[in-house]
């Protein structure tokens, strides 16, 4: 086994689900997956295609969504270091529910069906922790339609706030949101237009709430976006 490879199944023996599997079920697979990169903007899987493989991200940062009926685009998530990917197409060989793009410059360690299906299977401990990961999923899923019904400025509010809390970088002035947050992907985070994302982030930027700089989100009053997402 490589340097990198004895580096990486170190790492991924700590995982939630992948550290669960026995000791030479995770060396098969650490050894046996191939390590794939993607560039900016580049395609891992679209909604539709076969699910015969999971990823998990090794440095760089995937984004999830699916289109409306009409054509726009809704973010369902985004995933990053050590995050897994594309685990319920793989699990009973369907289709995939969504796209995954690559945000920024990505690392993938791509597990098989064929090689990881029989390892889950050795592992009930294993199986309940990918449980416990479709869950979670699902659950903020449901939430994110559900937020679909609250006014813009709200699910907005919400979503940064949801970001600072996962991606926030304390400084000077407040905390600075580390992912890059164009307004064309903030607007598909929260379901509407870029323009309507524009407006609303001029406002707070007047207001003192935010700062955005280079599709750079810093976030200088948390008590007041958590007031406007208590309000509805």
């Amino acid at each position: 086994m490589s340097n990198r490879r004895s580096e990486l199944r170190d790492i991924l023996s700590r995982h939630e689900l992948l550290g669960l599997l026995p000791a030479k079920d995770l060396d098969r697979l650490v050894e046996v997956s191939p390590i794939r990169s993607y560039g900016t903007a580049e395609t891992i899987f679209v909604k539709g295609d076969l699910g015969d493989f999971m990823v998990v991200v090794l440095t760089g940062r995937i984004r999830i969504s699916s289109n409306t009926v009409d054509g726009r685009e809704v973010v369902l998530a985004m995933l990053g270091p050590y995050q897994m990917i594309g685990e319920i197409a793989v699990i009973d060989g369907g289709e995939r529910t969504a796209d995954a793009v690559a945000l920024e410059p990505t690392e993938v360690l791509v597990l098989t069906q064929r090689e990881f299906v029989p390892c889950l299977k050795r592992s009930p401990e294993a199986c309940w922790a990918l449980l416990m990961i479709i869950a979670e999923r699902l659950r903020r899923t449901d939430e994110q339609l559900e937020d679909m019904g609250l006014p813009l400025k709200a699910r907005l509010a919400k979503r940064l706030l949801f970001l600072m809390e996962h991606y926030g970088e304390p400084n000077n002035s407040g905390i600075r949101i580390t992912i890059p947050l164009p307004q064309h992907l903030l607007a598909s985070m929260v379901g509407t237009t870029r323009e309507a994302v524009n407006k609303q982030l001029g406002t707070w930027q007047q207001s003192n709430l935010i700062s955005v700089k280079r599709g750079t989100v810093n976030v200088l009053d948390c008590g007041a976006l958590e007031d406007i997402v208590g309000e509805e």
